[in-house]
């Protein structure tokens, strides 16, 4: 997207006060958007936008600046005001930029861009029927279908020349269901790093069908019982909260500025021995999959977790230099307008041994909990507060009714080390992460997993 020679220039100007790494971060996004309400149209939106990031730091401390503009005079402005950030007086040098190759994560074998509008379209309509179809009682139907195509360029001062495509495609249905006064909402959203071919997989029918269906499940919901007690959390909705409560206080950054409940504990087990996560950023087509991250450092797989041990942290470059730790490829930014903070791939805990169905047979009372809401975490503590979306009661190892109104209430190191079950099966779910101002597509997986003791909030008895 820009010229060899440009960008060294650029890099030169942005370390004219020295520093200890420049870079320059280009990128170039197509995308379409479109949402139908109760089967119309009320949103066809298609975009692109180009701009470029420049940032010079010294150990913690950095520069920031970018143009929408991929012109000379404009990077070289956005360059001379990351460098004004910094103190020095001795100009740093530019090495002999060299381009890095990945294994092509994200390949997409049909690219969304070679779909007209109105097959887009056509794929929420079926979202719509498939919806409506599951009960006369849905009311409300949204469907949602976003793709994108980023193009980056990442090329840095000590020489990475870093060039990648990411595609992303995403299909979300909402539903409403009612029943006299009683209104339940449910939601589905697959995605991916990949083209449209992932609908193969996860068809727009089926999205809508499983949405309506957790709407529909809720209408017949009690509220739910409050105390202490054992939780199953089923696949996928384990992974959304070991993101919260347990991945964030791992990022580099806040175990830096010692605002980590997980600081100084690398070695110990911080988890039941059942546990042992990891960040993929790997993984073939991954909602938060990458060949590099937006600092042009190559993905990787990160083991949090062996056995319950706590292995490491998530680092971006700069915190690994203070930390004298190796960069795990973490460093990621919503755009070209954004300096790259540390952040989250796709964090998961791995499947185990256990039969899951045995697990639920084996818990005498409880709640199983098929969908989380939001939340709140406290990095520092680890105490954490999540709404249940969809949850039920379990009763002499079976799930029996519908419960609403639910909260998991805890704190991440203790909530751990009390999972005594880990099943054998696994599932993901795809979602935005907000940290400082910035949103990043992450994903989160589990397989089933038995919290033997957690606090209930709740409004029944």
């Amino acid at each position: 997207m820009l010229d060899r020679d440009l960008v060294s220039e650029v890099l030169a100007a942005a370390r004219r006060k020295g520093g200890d790494v420049a870079e320059v971060f280009v990128e170039e996004r197509s995308s379409t958007s479109v949402r139908l309400d109760d089967g119309r149209v009320e949103e066809l939106t298609t975009g692109l936008d180009r701009g470029a990031g420049v940032r010079v730091f010294q150990g913690t401390t950095y520069g920031y600046a970018y143009a929408n503009r991929l012109d000379r005079d404009a990077l070289l402005e956005a360059a001379a005001a990351a460098s004004a950030a910094l103190a020095g007086d001795a100009p740093g040098s530019v090495v002999d930029l060299t381009e890095r190759t990945g294994p092509g994560t994200n390949h997409a074998e049909r690219a969304a861009s070679d779909v007209d509008a109105a097959t887009k379209v056509g794929w929420l309509r079926a979202v719509d029927e498939a919806a409506r179809g599951v009960s006369s009682e849905v009311v409300q139907v949204t469907g949602i279908y976003f793709d994108s195509m980023q193009r980056r360029l990442i090329a840095t001062s000590d020489g990475r020349w870093v060039r990648e495509d990411r595609p992303r495609i995403r299909v979300v249905a909402q539903v409403v269901a009612k029943r006299g006064d009683v209104i339940q909402t449910g939601w589905q959203g697959p995605a991916a790093c990949a083209g449209v071919e992932f609908l193969d997989a996860h068809p727009p029918e089926e999205t809508g069908r499983r949405a309506a269906e957790r709407a529909v499940a809720m209408l017949d919901s009690i509220p739910a019982p409050a105390g202490e007690m054992a939780v199953v959390v089923a696949d996928g909705c384990g992974g959304v909260l070991f993101h919260e409560a347990v991945g964030h206080p791992l990022e580099a950054d806040a175990v830096d500025k010692e605002a980590s409940v997980y600081r100084g504990r690398i070695g110990e087990r911080c988890s039941s021995e059942l546990i042992n996560g990891v960040d993929d950023a790997t993984i073939a087509n991954g909602w938060g999959s990458y060949d590099f991250d937006d600092e042009g450092t190559p993905a990787a797989r990160t083991v949090l977790f062996t056995d319950g041990v706590l292995q490491g942290f998530l680092q971006d470059r700069m915190r690994a230099a203070r930390m004298g730790a190796a960069a795990t490829g973490n460093a990621r930014r919503e755009s070209y307008a954004y300096p790259p903070i540390v952040r989250m791939t796709n964090t998961n805990i791995l499947p185990g041994d256990t039969d899951p169905d045995a697990i639920v047979r084996d818990t005498e009372a409880g709640i199983y909990v098929t969908g989380l809401g939001g939340g709140q975490t406290n990095p520092a503590s680890g105490d954490f507060v999540f709404g249940v979306s969809e949850g039920y009661l379990i009763e002499k190892g079976e799930v029996t009714t519908p419960v609403r109104g639910a909260n998991l209430i805890g704190r991440a190191i203790d909530v751990m080390r009390s999972v005594d079950a880990v099943g054998s099966d696994f599932e993901t779910w795809e979602g935005v992460c907000g940290k400082d101002g910035q949103g990043a597509p992450v994903g989160s997986g589990s397989p089933t997993l038995r919290i033997g003791k957690i606090t209930v909030g709740g409004t029944g008895v």
